[in-house]
């Protein structure tokens, strides 16, 4: 007479076959990197735009697109709009709303954004020192929510050259931090720094260019992983109209 397995056995092997399934859904499952981290050499281009809609107001909208891959692959853009509230000299507040796409990513096409961005800084030059607070809310497409701080302290130095509109070195470090639930998967609270080192050359009264120099770093779960970004980023005055 032919054994057979006993129900006992059975059932082990059921529970077995399903663990072993289970195994890559539960990975599939596990939240996406950041979709902001950079991959190799990256090539950043901004332009903003300002106008003046009182003596200590402006209305301030930017547009940034984010290549990386060598700058052959547009892997962000977004375009965020904000009006800038000069409430001392020594101190900028700007509420903004930002819409950012992801092309070509398949776990996250687009996500929006609420910033809240408080600027420090000395007026007098030649030297200024800067510490700029961004506090964050992240909406992205299927994903929790979550909130980031970063807080970016920097300084600015104009040059010492003989010239009418003098250029500006501008060196900063930013530190991002998710003080809880990340919409994204992290190696820690401490999620992301950039650091950042560039020169403002005003054109004219109403615009300058800024090349800069980048090492962005980003916390995954694996480890650090860091890139060099080299950007260009565009500023335009606005002028308001005489009445």
């Amino acid at each position: 007479m032919r054994r057979t397995p006993s129900r006992r056995i059975m059932f082990a092997l059921v529970l077995l076959c399903s663990w072993v399934l289970a195994v890559p859904a539960r990975a599939q499952q596990q939240a996406p990197e950041d979709p902001e981290d950079d991959k190799q050499l990256g090539l950043w281009l901004d332009q903003g735009l300002s106008t003046d809609l009182s003596p200590n107001k402006s209305l301030d909208v930017e547009f940034h697109e984010r290549f990386d891959e060598g700058a052959s692959n547009l892997y962000e853009y977004f375009v965020q709009a904000g009006i800038a509230f000069r409430l001392q000299p020594w101190l900028t507040l700007i509420p903004v709303y930002r819409y950012q796409r992801y092309p070509g990513n398949p776990a996250l096409a687009y996500e929006n954004r609420v910033l809240i961005n408080l600027t420090l800084s000395t007026p007098q030059k030649p030297w200024r020192y800067s510490l700029r607070t961004l506090v964050e809310g992240r909406f992205p497409e299927s994903r929790p929510a979550s909130a980031r701080f970063r807080f970016r302290p920097g300084v600015d130095y104009t040059l010492p050259f003989r010239m009418a509109r003098r250029p500006v070195l501008i060196i900063s470090n930013e530190f991002f931090v998710v003080p809880g639930t990340n919409s994204f998967a992290s190696g820690g609270a401490y999620t992301q720094n950039r650091f950042q080192v560039g020169v403002r050359l005003p054109i004219s009264n109403a615009c300058s260019i800024r090349p800069y120099y980048l090492i962005q770093s980003v916390n995954l779960p694996a480890g650090w992983d860091t890139n060099e970004i080299v950007g260009i980023s565009l500023a335009f005055k606005i002028p308001k109209k005489k009445q």
